[in-house]
């Protein structure tokens, strides 16, 4: 596939969204749309549903898995992730308690969306460096 191609195939996507965008930003109750949206796009909440993945994983292992999350951080985003649903929390009555986490129903629905963006990232991530590289760089000339 081509580069042309593969931008007008993008193009045709994003001109069947957009309407369907605008109407949910203009919707009804457009400041949950926003609270949503912000809450998949900020800094750990793709990184924690892509780690989860098809299996339970105890907290130390989510936090060694995820490179430079906090421990505050990564209570908060799977905290924020249990209210809307996406993951479950299991306690098991041990000393010292073992507290696992997996993706709910709802939660896989969204891992394919987090790693196809992951997967455009990593397709991409060296034009973006060299784009952002090139714009530093005229920024000194404004």
């Amino acid at each position: 596939m081509t580069d042309r191609t593969a931008l007008q195939q993008l193009q045709a996507r994003l001109d069947q969204s957009m309407p369907t965008m605008a109407e949910l930003c203009t919707s009804e109750e457009p400041e949950l749309f926003r609270s949503l949206l912000a809450r998949m796009g900020d800094k750990w909440t793709l990184l924690v549903i892509g780690v989860l993945g098809d299996e339970r994983r105890r907290f130390t292992e989510l936090s060694e898995v995820i490179p430079g999350i906090s421990r505050r951080m990564l209570t908060v985003t799977l905290r924020a992730l249990e209210r809307d649903g996406l993951v479950s929390r299991t306690v098991h009555a041990e000393v010292p308690p073992r507290v696992e986490y997996e993706l709910t129903a709802l939660g896989w629905s969204l891992q394919s969306v987090a790693l196809a963006l992951a997967d455009w990232v990593r397709e991409h991530q060296e034009v973006i460096v060299g784009n952002r590289q090139e714009f530093d760089g005229d920024v000194g000339d404004r």
